[in-house]
C-alpha cells in the first residue's frame, strides 16, 4: 500500500478515491478525521490522504491522480441574466437557470 497524496477536504478526497476506483484502481482514503487536531499537529499533517492498495497500481494512480487535481473547470455564460459563472456551478448563481448544454 503506497501514498499518492494528500486532499483539501474529507469530501475531495472521497470524490478522488471514487474517481480512482472507476478507473479500475483500488484506491482509499485515510486520516478522516485527523482535521480535528489540527492546531496540536502541523494542518499539513491533518489532511485526509489517498491510498492506492496495489503496489503494481502505484504509477497508473500517481498519474490519474495528477489527472484529477488539474482537471478543468468550464466557465460560461447565462443565456438568462448574462452573468458569468465560473467553476462547477451547474446552475447560475444569479437567476438560478440552469447551465447550458453543450
Amino acid at each position: 500500500m503506497k501514498r499518492i497524496g494528500q486532499a483539501p477536504n474529507i469530501a475531495i478526497a472521497q470524490l478522488w478515491v471514487d474517481m480512482l476506483q472507476d478507473q479500475g484502481i483500488d484506491a482509499n482514503m485515510q486520516r478522516y478525521f485527523l482535521n480535528g487536531a489540527a492546531g496540536d499537529l502541523p494542518p499539513d499533517q491533518c489532511l485526509p490522504e489517498i491510498w492506492v492498495q496495489d503496489d503494481a497500481q502505484f504509477e497508473r494512480a500517481k498519474s490519474a491522480f495528477a489527472d484529477l487535481q488539474r482537471m478543468p473547470q468550464r466557465n460560461w455564460v447565462c443565456a438568462t441574466c448574462g452573468e458569468r459563472v465560473e467553476g462547477g456551478f451547474e446552475q447560475c448563481w444569479n437567476c438560478l437557470s440552469p447551465m447550458p448544454t453543450i
